[in-house]
């Protein structure tokens, strides 16, 4: 049986083994606190778990709590006065595994959104942390990969290249590519956010802010600063530091062109080298996909249910509803009308990498399956895969920047109906851009993009509590955009390879077998 139907069944498998734990067995609503009667009437917490949701949330051990707020924003809000470990717990009981709460200390402030998960006692966990272990040591053997493969493989691709002519016009090809379809992208969700609206009038719950403070500008040069190392062997062991490892591959891999014989020739065959040895790695790894996306989907599903796919419900259509349009409109016409490529035969050539995507929520985890499928079922030569994919995990992230600008106009939205936000056209293009440019920002790992969001609410002078709301319905929707990103990904591989005289699996509508 081919892989990708391997990985399809696995899908399936997955969502359909937790979902059955979701509904069968019994998950008790945690926080990680301990709580007590304090000396004025609150509820005092005795000790909060490091690492548990209520340390997330920013709670503290000492801190005194007077009442809880549930399902804030909605018709069945409710606000839990607190002031025993029972009424805690009754509280607790009322909520369901993935609802976010809200808490008032007794100084009147207003702590972050602490999202209710299972407790690890319970017997739905029991059952699940098989499962979770094992996606844990899939996941783990992806991410080991990551640092490898982009060191050697960009440095092979470069040094590969040739003059520094051909990079000039490689390079050029594929950043033109990749800044083409992330400004499409984000007008995109520009466009479908403005003519929906999902978030005027929206029950979103956030407290009304007169505090907006416009820090347009610095994100960019926060960008270009980040690019350059301080220390390439602290960048290399952080897999959040790839713009710092592809920054330092190009530079080594052009100046191993610059060097004389006989070096030049040592440190092509030795990158070489090791760039076959990562992938017969890769090769290895690639065979426990189907096994590691069943027990992923097991984790996830077991422990979230399918109540996150019920909240937010217009916000998600219309991000859903851009990645779509995207996806199947306008990288196939890019596809088509640059490339020359047949797009329903590229579709099926890329199974593997596209399912793999959707069940990691990871463009730079999908990196070596993308390359693997990319050359092997693509038929694009080693040069320009090597060279354009490794550089697409990092700053090609069409789905990233059409959900951030969806997100932050959402949210503008929101506030300007509560808290008389201007939200002029103005302000519009600048998140365009700042979602151009923090979608090339942000890491290749899941839920990355809803991290780089912060700078653009920033950038705005808006709340950044807005951002936590939306983690209720992120799992999803960064799955989704995630496939759009190494869709986008291996387009740019085939348009790239067909502009520089390849011809890649499907070239002028002839489909050839994928054996």
């Amino acid at each position: 049986m081919k892989i990708h139907w391997k990985i399809l069944i696995a899908l399936v498998a997955g969502v359909a083994v937790g979902g059955w734990f979701g509904w069968d067995l019994d998950a008790d609503p945690w926080i990680g606190v301990r709580a007590e009667a304090g000396s004025s009437g609150a509820l005092r917490l005795s000790e909060v778990e490091s690492g548990g949701p209520a340390a997330k949330g920013r709670l503290t051990a000492g801190t005194e709590l007077v009442d809880v707020v549930l399902r804030r924003g909605s018709e069945r809000e409710r606000v839990v006065p607190l002031s025993t470990p029972d009424d805690l717990q009754l509280a607790l009981d009322d909520t369901a595994i993935g609802d976010l709460i809200w808490f008032h200390a007794a100084e009147g402030a207003e702590v972050q959104g602490v999202m209710v998960k299972m407790s690890p006692d319970s017997e739905r966990a029991r059952w699940i942390a098989p499962f979770a272990f094992f996606a844990d040591i899939f996941l783990r053997l992806l991410k080991m990969l990551i640092v490898p493969i982009i060191l050697t493989s960009i440095i092979t691709g470069v040094a590969g290249v040739g003059s520094g002519r051909d990079l000039r016009r490689l390079g050029g090809k594929t950043f033109g590519y990749y800044i083409l379809t992330s400004l499409l992208a984000a007008c995109t969700g520009l466009l479908l956010v403005n003519l929906l609206k999902p978030g005027s009038g929206a029950p979103l719950g956030l407290s009304p802010t007169d505090k907006f403070e416009e820090v347009a500008g610095q994100s960019f040069w926060d960008v270009l600063r980040r690019m350059v190392p301080e220390n390439v062997f602290s960048a290399v062991t952080d897999n959040g530091q790839m713009l710092q490892v592809i920054f330092f591959s190009l530079l080594f891999g052009y100046f191993i062109l610059r060097t004389d014989e006989p070096h030049q020739s040592r440190m092509k065959g030795f990158f070489e080298s090791a760039m076959e040895v990562m992938m017969k790695l890769a090769s290895f790894v690639l065979m426990l996909i189907p096994y590691g996306v069943f027990c992923l989907l097991v984790k996830v599903v077991g422990e979230t249910g399918f109540e996150v796919f019920k909240a937010l419900g217009l916000y998600m259509v219309t991000v859903a509803g851009g990645l779509l349009i995207h996806a199947v409109i306008t990288l196939p016409l890019v596809l088509r009308f640059l490339g020359k490529v047949n797009p329903l035969g590229w579709l099926k050539a890329m199974g593997p990498a596209l399912m793999t995507a959707f069940s990691t929520s990871s463009s730079s985890m999908t990196l070596p399956v993308s390359m693997e499928t990319v050359e092997h079922r693509g038929r694009v030569s080693n040069k320009t895969t090597s060279f354009v994919l490794p550089l697409g995990a990092t700053i090609n992230m069409d789905g990233t920047a059409l959900y951030e600008c969806a997100g932050v106009i959402f949210l503008a939205q929101y506030y300007a109906d509560v808290s008389g936000f201007d939200l002029t056209l103005g302000k519009q293009v600048l998140v365009v851009m700042m979602a151009l440019l923090a979608s090339i920002g942000a890491a290749g790992i899941p839920s990355a993009g809803l991290v780089m969001m912060l700078t653009i609410l920033g950038a705005l002078g808006l709340p950044v509590e807005g951002a936590a709301l939306l983690l209720a319905v992120d799992r999803p929707l960064d799955m989704l955009r995630t496939v759009v990103n190494v869709w986008s990904d291996s387009c740019g591989a085939a348009v790239v390879a067909s502009s520089e005289g390849e011809r890649p699996l499907v070239t002028e509508g002839v489909v050839v077998d994928t054996g």
